[in-house]
């Protein structure tokens, strides 16, 4: 069932003595060319690979965002429990990466990575999206059509549901059976905490909605607990 709650506070943790992961730079062959990426590595036994997809790059979204950069950290930093490989990348027209920005084909984009993930680590994968690669996400693991097998869980940080005098629907949340997390600022202005709640409710299980108190859109002053909510959140699911 859904649950909501409110994270306060975060876990005790102790992080081993361990070196940093390595970063490389990677180039993916995206629908409208190559997307420039960069993946944290992490040990060869990690149990799964993982995916965030960054905000509007015409609001000045891209991989190095700040929520793309703690959520990547709460995935591979090993003092948070998981250490698993994780790759960002630059939607079309973004930074380095080949076309223009469409609004909608970046859902071509999310299944390129993923698919060059899925190459690369033969392992489960689990995606994370932060506002439109939130969205984005959510339309390329949701859609019966094109489900990837082997994504095993979604975190959508911040999915906008009202922005410029547009409100956005997502249709495909009514039949997506892989597990989903649904984490916002309780005031958030682009996902109002009632209307994310009756969002989340007509969503198909399983499902998790965490609403952080006292911090908008971009989790400001609390980019901590969201690090603890989501990497708590995965490690219940796998």
């Amino acid at each position: 069932m859904m649950s909501a709650m409110t994270t306060t506070a975060l876990p005790s943790l102790s992080p081993p003595a361990t070196a940093s992961p390595l970063l490389r730079a990677v180039d993916l062959a995206g629908p409208a060319g190559r997307l420039e990426a960069l993946v944290n590595e992490a040990a060869l036994d990690a149990p799964f690979a993982a995916l965030v997809c960054h905000p509007h790059p015409q609001g000045g979204g891209t991989m190095h965002n700040k929520v793309v950069y703690h959520a990547m950290k709460a995935l591979n930093d090993p003092r948070w429990g998981l250490g698993c490989p994780v790759l960002r990348f630059n939607f079309r027209g973004t930074g380095l990466s080949q076309g223009l920005h469409d609004g909608q084909a970046e859902i071509g984009d999310v299944l390129a990575a993923l698919d060059w993930l899925e190459n690369e680590y033969h392992r489960p994968m689990v995606v994370v999206g932060f506002s439109f690669g939130a969205a984005m996400a959510l339309e390329a693991c949701c859609r019966p059509s094109q489900i990837p097998a082997r994504v095993r869980a979604l975190a959508l940080l911040g999915l906008p549901i009202q922005a410029e005098n547009r409100s956005y629907h997502y249709p495909c949340l009514d039949d997506c059976r892989l597990p989903k997390l649904f984490l916002s600022g309780a005031n958030d202005s682009y996902a109002p905490a009632a209307q994310l709640t009756q969002l989340a409710a007509s969503a198909a299980e399983p499902k998790q909605l965490v609403l952080l108190p006292h911090t908008d859109h971009f989790f400001t002053g609390q980019l901590e607990p969201l690090k603890a909510a989501l990497a708590g959140w995965l490690k219940e699911q796998l």
